[in-house]
């Protein structure tokens, strides 16, 4: 049996995914495989491409912000203090539609995916901004990286990365006060 889970605010492990940051509060390692539970900060324009979980679930509780979520092939918004739960095979995805950076807590059940985002992601360090991510995220996509992700067609699967990475890399951009018109997966400039 495990120890009761404390962590406090702003406390855990945290990993840039793209230019969202996630803080894990409990993983598989620490609830016995119960639950993955985090919070996570999103930029505007930021969001994971469609992707499926097969065997698991996934929850949200908006905690700020304005995020558009994908049921299938629909769309549907949630703002501050919505909840939104995803059954296992469905294909979903979100993005923050708002002006502000959106807060909100996610949680896998039964646990899974932190050793994904661990694994592409980079570790979160206070002042530092996040480092590209397209050749390592492109990688394990294409391999599966065996996250429990059923992933799309490959030519859907390489226009929802795409799409993605060119996102991030315009909104750090532009966090960094830089301009960016060519394509910022291919130029080699940043993810070489």
């Amino acid at each position: 049996m495990s120890d009761v889970i404390h962590h406090a605010a702003g406390q855990g492990p945290a990993v840039w995914f793209g230019d969202a940051i996630y803080t894990f509060k409990a993983t598989t390692e620490t609830s016995n495989g119960s639950l993955t539970f985090a919070e996570a900060s999103v930029p505007p324009g930021s969001g994971p491409p469609p992707h499926i979980h097969p065997a698991t679930d996934e929850s949200y509780f908006v905690l700020a912000g304005e995020l558009e979520f994908l049921n299938g092939e629909s769309t549907f918004l949630a703002g501050e203090g919505d909840f939104v739960f995803v059954p296992r095979g469905t294909r979903h995805r979100f993005r923050n539609v708002g002006m502000h950076v959106a807060r909100l807590l996610f949680m896998f059940t039964p646990a899974a995916m932190e050793g994904f985002f661990q694994e592409i992601g980079t570790e979160a360090r206070a002042g530092v901004a996040p480092a590209c991510v397209a050749v390592s995220l492109s990688t394990r996509l294409q391999s599966g990286y065996g996250s429990g992700n059923d992933l799309p067609p490959p030519e859907q699967a390489a226009r929802d990365v795409l799409r993605f990475l060119v996102e991030v890399e315009q909104s750090v951009a532009r966090r960094n006060g830089e301009s960016r018109k060519q394509d910022p997966v291919l130029d080699g400039q940043r993810c070489a």
